[in-house]
């Protein structure tokens, strides 16, 4: 077989990431017109970290290639790479999002290095196949997700596919790549909305402007007709004297009719004390309905005997109020009426017996000058009951103990997680976006359109393909609506707002919940809903088709001759496919006659998901060997059809967790994913750590989430490659890794590679030895480890043969000292020094907790330790317990402690030089002074270690 030349590309050499990383912080702060707001989906890649590395991953790197007579010398390499990481530093800022000017220039990048690749295979035998210097090759995503990789793709002139198992992904993809470009620089054929007027003659549809507009104008038609049959469950108040009576700020107001913004509700059990177990009693987190300075107001019970009601006060609320009715640290609610305990036994029994209810405990209205809050009003709580719905979602709930918390208590259908009346909306809202696409077509055919009968799902492209187009985004918006509008949003009464469901990737219990007005023009209004969605669309790329598909990673063809990029699921961190029915069961309602295969099923397929589900698989370990068998299969298939020009790029996030087996120490995380791309027939060319988590990541706030993704960059390993022996291998890693480290850190001046990274980031060139080999043997003839591999990399940086643990330790002190970091950095360090932040907590050399990760210092360390019983005692810890007993008890008890672990001595006497060394050059005195005092008293401590009498050892210490 005539092999292909391939130049290195930029991403196997060298990356910007500092301004990789600060622009996809800053995105987590962008609303307008972010894919986020087209639609929900966990853990999206920020646009800037997909478009710079599929840039990166496409471009050839200007360094000298003897073997294919191309490149530069290493100077004027430097100062090419220089320039194009600072294209690289323009494009990934959100203001270039849409820029065609920097875009072109990156396009331009791209189709040069294209064409160099073409020249060099122009004689190679499938060059017409595989090298036409006129036709970039396509772009696919397997596991397209919320499709930020492929929309950037598409953005950077490539046609792009994606493909996902799940129909939600499916959908939100075709609305991003697939929808826009097809319909792209048409006027809207719908009627302006009443009382509207067209602002120019002649206005600017380039794009897919015209496209959002048309979903405008259906949009604000179907909230109009909704109003007309829905309207009488959503009243407004009207401020009466009887209101205002003891509330000054209302008395202005008399006679006013004001919008409710939401009505806010307890969730009531009946009291467990026997004398008022004819009530229903509520069960508040708290009673504060605004925190906000000068606003404050809360919700105050007045209990009447056997009867209690809510008033609202304005003013600082009290304690009581603060605390609701929940029992603080004993956990659970206490009876109102009666002050008996309410467990979440009783809670739990009570909800699956479907004897759990809701009393609304206040009314949130918009004044002229913002939030105002009323008590509760008897009409709007009947009102509010009246509602009958005409459909439910009655699907059952997974059972998924770690994400979904509703079926404990009751709740264990979709239908019960949202109000009658919600259900009464979101029905009326699914059912009019039919009607909608109807008056669309129609409209459309009035304006001229040409219709050829081909509906959207087919490739269509007249009325009747446009209309159900416009029909996709109309449907989209409903399930946007749906994650506000259920009986699981907050009040979040410092903003004093709703706050949607999916704050975190699960759903869980609530117990005081807000509802939103449908029609209060606010948060939770279908045309505000929709308003964000169309900011979206407007800047979708428009230039390239593209295609979105439901295919199954493991088994799909459309990778074949395309450049791959991807974000396979991370081990069972989120389960998508449970998760996402909450919005199938709405989409499906509305587009399953426009697209009758993908929404066939009644839920969303789960039983290929790769995701490792304990309780879908039946333990954790045939979840773990479902998990690694299925990506293994779904690399491979990438590693054989993926153009083989091109590294094949993987995101991975996992949070490292190690367990303990007859084989020893093993990972389901970081090395064992590794050890699958390899296995799959891929060698490692680099592995660069990004920030590319969003802020408001779906994890939750104050949570150890991952902020980071290590992103793989892979070749097809070659059919006869040799194996080598562990002596070989160090051989090579002493001669390539040197110059690597001086490439990545570029004398330190301007380093793409941050010190937190490099770590992680020379695992690349190492790996890129050790994968490109069949095997490495090891003496016994065995085949080396992953873990082993990585070890024996991070030695070459550590520069000191350390455990794992206290690699992490001397690293993370280096940059941190003893102050707290970002849980992110830590893991992105612990992974690259083969351990993870939860065994460093369990060894007790750090603490990990609210997203922060920090050192322990040897005050913090318990008196009680014991070497002996000490399971995991990295050389970090052992050092620090002897500070402790030199500074708290003397040398002779640090001697008696040494003497309980002779064989530590001599790398903790190597560890304090190195420390010492450390906190004198960072100007850390004090830290410093423990070290030289260790160092001074070590003679001592010697000799009181002899004098205690070694423990399994004869003769001296050596030291």
């Amino acid at each position: 077989m005539t092999p292909i030349k391939t130049p290195k590309k930029l991403i196997e050499v060298a990356l910007p990431l500092d301004a990789i990383n600060t622009a996809a912080a800053r995105e987590k702060s962008i609303r307008h017109g972010h894919p986020s707001t087209l639609h929900l989906w966990w853990a999206r890649r920020p646009l800037a970290a997909a478009r710079a590395v599929i840039f990166a991953q496409m471009v050839n790197d200007p360094g000298y290639e003897r073997h294919l007579g191309r490149g530069v010398n290493k100077e004027k390499a430097a100062l090419e790479r220089e320039r194009l990481f600072k294209l690289i530093e323009e494009l990934v800022q959100w203001e270039n999002t849409n820029n065609e000017e920097v875009l072109e220039r990156a396009r331009a990048e791209i189709w040069k290095s294209w064409r160099e690749t073409c020249a060099l295979n122009k004689n190679h035998p499938q060059a017409a196949e595989l090298f036409d210097p006129d036709k970039l090759p396509a772009f696919h995503d397997p596991f397209a997700g919320g499709g930020a990789l492929p929309l950037e793709a598409q953005r950077l002139g490539l046609e792009s596919y994606a493909s996902d198992l799940n129909p939600v992904a499916v959908t939100i993809n075709k609305a991003m790549i697939e929808i826009p470009p097809r319909f792209a620089g048409r006027a809207p054929v719908g009627p302006l909305p009443p009382g509207e007027r067209q602002a120019r003659l002649h206005e600017d549809w380039r794009g897919a402007r015209g496209l959002a507009e048309d979903v405008r104008r259906y949009g604000v038609w179907m909230r109009a007709e909704a109003e007309k049959r829905i309207g009488h469950l959503y009243p407004t108040v009207t401020i009466t004297a009887e209101l205002a009576a003891e509330r000054p700020d209302l008395q202005p107001l008399v006679g006013q009719k004001l919008t409710v913004i939401a009505w806010l509700w307890a969730r009531t059990v009946k009291s467990p004390n026997p004398a008022f177990s004819h009530v229903e009693v509520p069960l508040a987190s708290t009673f504060v309905l605004s925190s906000k300075a000068g606003k404050e107001a809360y919700v105050e019970p007045v209990v009447e005997g056997d009867r209690y009601r809510f008033t609202v006060k304005i003013g600082q609320p009290t304690e009581a109020a603060k605390a609701g009715t929940a029992a603080g640290k004993r956990g659970g609610f206490y009876c109102l009426l009666s002050g008996s305990p309410i467990d979440y036994k009783y809670i739990r029994s009570e909800g699956q017996a479907g004897r759990m209810g809701a009393r609304l405990m206040a009314i949130v209205v918009e004044g002229p000058r913002g939030r105002i809050y009323l008590p509760p009003i008897p009409e709007h709580e009947a009102i509010a009951r009246q509602a009958e719905p005409t459909w439910r979602p009655d699907h059952a709930l997974p059972v998924n103990p770690r994400d979904f918390k509703t079926p404990n208590y009751g709740l264990g259908r979709f239908s019960d997680l949202f109000t009658p009346r919600q259900l009464v909306a979101l029905t009326t809202f699914s059912d009019l976006v039919g009607e909608a696409i109807e008056r669309c077509r129609l409209d459309a055919l009035a304006a001229g359109m040409p219709d050829d009968g081909v509906g959207l799902d087919a490739g269509g492209t007249g009325a009747t393909a446009y209309a159900q187009a416009v029909g996709l985004f109309l449907a989209l918006g409903t399930s946007r609506l749906a994650d506000i509008q259920n009986a699981l949003c907050s009040w979040e009464v410092s903003k004093t707002q709703v706050r949607h469901l999916f704050t975190k990737q699960a759903i869980p219990m609530l117990w005081d919940f807000a509802e939103n007005n449908v029609f209060g023009e606010a948060a939770g209004d279908y045309e505000v809903s929709l308003a964000n969605l169309l900011k979206a669309v407007e800047m979708m790329p428009c230039g390239k088709d593209g295609r979105a598909t439901q295919a199954d990673a493991q088994t799909q063809t459309l990778s074949r001759h395309k450049v791959v990029s991807t974000d396979p699921p991370y081990y069972d961190n989120i389960g998508y496919a449970d998760l996402s029915d909450f919005f199938y069961v709405w989409l499906r309602r509305s587009l399953k006659p426009i697209f009758p295969g993908l929404y066939a099923t009644l839920a969303v397929p789960k039983a290929e998901e790769l995701v490792a589900t304990p309780y879908r698989h039946g333990s954790k370990e045939a979840a773990e060997r479902f998990f690694l068998e299925g990506m293994t299969r779904a690399i491979r298939n990438l590693a054989e059809q993926a153009h083989p020009a091109f590294p094949v790029t993987v995101y991975y996030a996992f949070k490292q967790s190690e367990t303990e087996g007859e084989g020893g120490t093993t990972s389901t995380g970081w090395e064992t994913f590794l050890e699958a791309v390899i296995q799959a027939g891929f060698a490692i060319t680099g592995t660069w750590p990004m920030r590319t988590e969003l802020g408001n990541r779906m994890i939750g706030a104050g949570t150890n989430a991952l902020a980071s993704s290590i992103v793989l960059v892979c070749r097809k390993r070659a059919a006869d490659a040799p194996t080598v022996s562990r002596r070989e291998f160090l051989r090579e890693l002493n001669a390539t890794l040197p110059e690597a480290l001086e490439a990545m850190t570029r004398g330190g001046v301007h380093s793409p590679v941050a010190p937190v990274d490099l770590s992680q980031a020379i695992i690349g060139p190492g790996m890129a030895i050790f994968s490109q080999y069949a095997a490495v043997l090891e003496a016994d003839g065995t085949p080396m480890r992953v873990k082993t591999a990585l070890q024996l990399i991070n030695r070459f940086l550590a520069e000191d043969d350390f455990d794992a643990d206290t690699q992490f330790c001397l690293h993370w002190f280096e940059q941190q000292g003893w102050a707290a970091g970002k849980y992110g950095e830590a893991d992105v360090l612990a992974r690259a020094k083969g351990t993870a932040v939860d065994a460093l907590v369990a060894a007790g050399v750090v603490e990990a907790a609210r997203g922060s990760v920090r050192l322990l210092k040897w005050r913090e360390l318990p008196a009680d330790w014991s070497p002996e019983t000490d399971t995991r005692t990295p050389i970090w810890e052992a050092l620090h317990h002897l500070i402790r007993a030199l500074n708290t008890e003397g040398e002779s008890a640090a001697g008696r402690l040494l003497a309980r672990m002779p064989t530590r001595a001599e790398a903790m006497r190597a560890l304090t030089y190195r420390l010492y060394t450390l906190c004198e050059r960072q100007g850390w005195a004090e830290d410093a002074r423990a070290y030289n005092e260790l160092v001074t008293a070590w003679s001592a401590i010697e000799q009181a270690a002899g004098d205690a009498g070694m423990v399994g050892v004869q003769g001296q210490l050596g030291l």
